[in-house]
C-alpha cells in the first residue's frame, strides 16, 4: 500500500509532538520527494552511505535521527551537502528527521528504547524538576558489578564500551544516548551508581572518579540505533508500509 507523504509527515509530527520541542535543527520533513510513500528506509544519520543504500533499496522516504540544516552550520549547498541533497532530489526521495523529539518520546524515544535493550526499568527523568530533560534514571532487577554491566552493554551494542569503574555495585543507572556526557553532574545529583552515554569528554573521567560513580561511553551511533527503528516500525504499522532499517557502522 501507499500513503500520501503529507499524511505520513503529519502523523509523525503529531506522534512526536515535534512542534512543541525547541531544537538545534528543523524537525520533520527536511527534503520533499515523491508525493506517495510505500517504502521507508531508516538509519541513524543521513550520511551518503545511507542515502546510497536507500536508493539501492528503492526507498521513497529516508527517516533519520540526525538530518541536516543544523543551527550555526554553513547554509551554502556545496561539497558534501550538495552531493547528499542531489542524491535525494535526483531519486525523488524524501528526508524525514527528528532529533530531540526522538530522544524524548516515552515510547519510541532513543532513551526509552535503550533501556529496553539493557533491561533497565525506567523510573523517571534524570532531573526530577524538569520532565523535559533529555536523559532518564532507572534501576536494574539485580545488582551487577560495573564490569558485568559493561559486558552486557557490549553484548547489546556489539562493540566494547569505555568503562570508568568505581568500587560500588550497580543498582541505579542514569543515561542519555548520543552526546549526553555533559549530564553526568545531574546523574550524580540523582544518586546513580553508573551513568551511561554515547560519548565521553576529558572531564567526564574526573567527574566519575571524584564523585565515586562508574561511567560508560557506549558510542553515539550505537546508543541511538533503536529509536529510529521503533519510529519506522510505528509508521509502517500505522500505514501498512514496508520499513527497512539500515545500519551504516560508525565507531564514534
Amino acid at each position: 500500500m501507499a500513503v500520501a507523504l503529507n499524511t505520513l509527515v503529519e502523523e509523525a509530527d503529531r506522534y512526536l509532538a515535534s512542534s512543541r520541542i525547541a531544537d538545534y535543527c528543523p524537525n520533520g520533513l527536511q527534503v520533499e520527494g515523491a508525493p506517495q510513500v510505500m517504502r521507508i528506509v531508516s538509519g541513524v544519520s543521513a550520511s551518503q552511505a545511507l542515502l546510497d543504500a536507500a536508493v539501492e533499496a528503492d526507498a521513497d522516504l529516508v527517516l533519520v535521527h540526525h538530518g541536516y540544516f543544523w543551527k550555526g552550520e554553513n547554509p551554502c549547498i556545496t561539497g558534501m551537502k550538495q552531493r547528499r541533497l542531489k542524491t535525494l532530489l535526483k531519486h525523488d526521495i524524501s528526508l524525514l528527521a527528528y532529533h530531540l523529539p526522538l530522544d524524548l518520546h516515552p515510547e519510541v524515544g532513543n532513551n526509552v528504547q535503550l533501556a529496553r535493550q539493557l533491561d533497565i526499568t525506567v523510573e523517571g527523568p534524570l532531573d526530577p524538576d524538569n520532565p523535559k530533560t533529555v536523559g532518564l534514571v532507572g534501576s536494574l532487577s539485580e545488582p551487577m558489578t560495573p564490569r558485568d554491566f559493561a559486558r552486557k552493554v557490549q553484548e547489546v551494542m556489539g562493540r566494547e564500551p569505555l568503562l570508568v569503574e568505581s568500587e560500588q555495585m550497580i543498582r541505579r543507572v542514569g543515561w542519555c544516548t548520543g552526546g549526553g556526557q555533559g549530564y553526568i553532574d545531574q546523574a550524580v545529583l540523582a544518586g546513580v551508581d553508573l551513568y551511561l552515554s554515547g560519548e565521553a569528554s576529558e572531564q567526564t573521567f574526573h567527574s566519575a572518579r571524584e564523585n565515586g560513580i562508574s561511567f560508560i561511553a557506549a558510542g553515539h551511533h550505537a546508543t541511538e540505533r533503536y529509536g529510529v527503528q521503533a519510529l519506522g516500525d510505528y509508521l509502517a504499522r500505522r500505514f501498512a508500509l514496508e520499513h527497512i532499517f539500515i545500519d551504516c557502522p560508525n565507531p564514534i
